[in-house]
């Protein structure tokens, strides 16, 4: 058995020194020092040994153990070794290198002229108020003196939900329900910026969506006057301070009298060009004081109080602000026309 164990030795440390990897490592430890290895094998047979011999071969059998595991820890640092500088090669980073530039977003030009504009009659004391887009039939039309069959109602195509109940086209609901909540007191004091929505084709200057912000005052002895000096204070802050307006008469159903107001046209500085159509002048908003019928409906007494009310469309103001031709590139998500607001 002696004999045996010693040519075990030799056949394993001869096999080990010519291993390859980790994995052949990984069969020979098995097949020689496993529980069904070469080894056991051999030391299985110490029963039929004398008392004298057993001592003897055990030793034997622990130093074959041994020098075999020597072998194979020696074999399996090397491998491990390297292993790890394979990967530390293949996983190197050249800190010199240049890093991969992350793209930063930034806010929407229809959100940035929004959140301006708000700035602006804040700053003149206005408050924000907001309402749903989905909206009754008498908040969008009949509230605001346009009752069923009112052919002004065929100015907006709307998209109707039910008979009663549609897609806000204009902002001023709003301003119905605002004066419904202050519940008869003064002053009111507010713009209603928000989606709206109508039937149209899209075009370069039209969408089934835009957005509008409209404004609404209601006090004791408020004037046309006082109408023309908020639009104009807006206007010369949002564009410039030589910028003027005109108010050309006008109707519309929730106001009388009613104008439309042009602006200075920003390209030409009023000399005419091609934009403004050789006018000097660019249509931005409309606007009026508020008509009886609509204060009564919000629950004030047109012969207390009066007021005034206007309305713009977001995307004309940010055309305007920005020199953009095309109201589509608001919405077709194109980084590199998004990208050139970012520092505005």
């Amino acid at each position: 058995m002696k004999e045996r164990l010693e040519a075990l030795r030799i056949e394993a440390l001869d096999k080990l020194q010519s291993v390859a990897d980790a994995a052949a490592l990984n069969d020979l430890r098995v097949h020689y020092l496993g529980k069904k290895g070469q080894l056991t094998e051999i030391l299985r047979g110490m029963g039929a040994l004398s008392a004298e011999e057993r001592p003897v071969i055990g030793q034997v059998g622990n130093e074959v153990r041994a020098a075999i595991e020597a072998v194979i820890a020696e074999k399996q640092e090397a491998f491990d070794r390297a292993a790890t500088a394979h990967r530390l090669q293949a996983e190197t980073i050249d800190v010199t290198l240049p890093g991969k530039s992350v793209s930063v977003g930034a806010v929407h030009p229809l959100n940035k002229v929004v959140q301006e504009i708000e700035d602006i009659f804040i700053g003149m004391g206005y408050t924000v108020a907001e309402g749903p887009e989905v909206e009754t039939d008498f908040f969008n039309f009949e509230a605001l003196n346009l009752p069923k069959n009112h052919p002004a109602r065929d100015m907006q195509d709307s998209f109707y939900i039910t008979d009663e109940i549609l897609l806000r086209t204009q902002t001023s609901p709003v301003q119905i329900r605002t004066m419904k909540a202050m519940n008869g007191k003064t002053p009111v004091k507010v713009i209603c910026p928000g989606k709206v929505y109508r039937r149209d084709d899209d075009d370069a200057t039209h969408s089934f969506m835009f957005h509008q912000i409209e404004g609404l005052v209601i006090g004791p002895n408020i004037r046309m006057s006082d109408l023309k000096g908020t639009l104009l204070q807006f206007v010369q802050e949002m564009y410039g301070s030589q910028m003027q307006i005109r108010l050309r008469p006008s109707f519309f159903p929730f106001t009388e009298p009613s104008a439309e107001v042009d602006v200075t046209c920003a390209q030409c500085g009023g000399s005419g060009c091609r934009m403004c159509k050789h006018t000097g002048w660019i249509e931005i908003l409309g606007c009026g004081m508020v008509h009886p019928k609509v204060l009564e409906y919000g629950g004030y007494d047109p012969k207390e109080v009066t007021g005034f009310a206007f309305g713009m469309g977001v995307e004309r103001i940010a055309l305007l602000k920005y020199g953009i031709d095309d109201i589509r590139h608001f919405y077709a998500n194109d980084t590199r026309f998004l990208n050139q607001f970012a520092k505005m």
